[in-house]
């Protein structure tokens, strides 16, 4: 069993910055793509910005140039770096692991508003 601890979500005003990260842990053997996903009420759950084992980085073009996805391979953890945030960055946002299967954590609130 794999378990994903996000952490780093909270309320910011328009333009603030927020560190999200996620840690994976239990039987693990290889993790390949990490990535970042976000949710509203009554939407579909959309990616953000995924990363592969080898670094290749992928982002949606609503937060490119704003988001940064990195990963530290020995600790088993995916970072999410937003900086400019927006209120219509407003949600959940749930990071994912590829692994034996693919994981998903339980969430973190993120609230843009002034």
């Amino acid at each position: 069993q794999v378990q994903l601890v996000e952490s780093g979500g909270g309320l910011v005003q328009p333009g603030g910055s927020l560190r999200l990260s996620c840690a994976a842990s239990g039987s693990i053997f290889s993790i390949g793509t990490m990535g970042w996903y976000r949710q509203n009420p009554g939407k579909q759950r959309e990616p953000v910005a995924t990363i592969t084992r080898g670094g290749s980085t992928n982002y949606a073009d609503s937060v490119k140039g704003r988001f940064t996805i990195s990963r530290d391979n020995v600790k088993n953890t995916v970072y999410l770096q937003m900086n400019s945030l927006k209120p219509e960055d407003t949600a959940v946002y749930y990071c994912s692991v590829a692994s034996q299967a693919t994981y998903w954590g339980r969430g973190t609130q993120v609230t843009v508003s002034s």
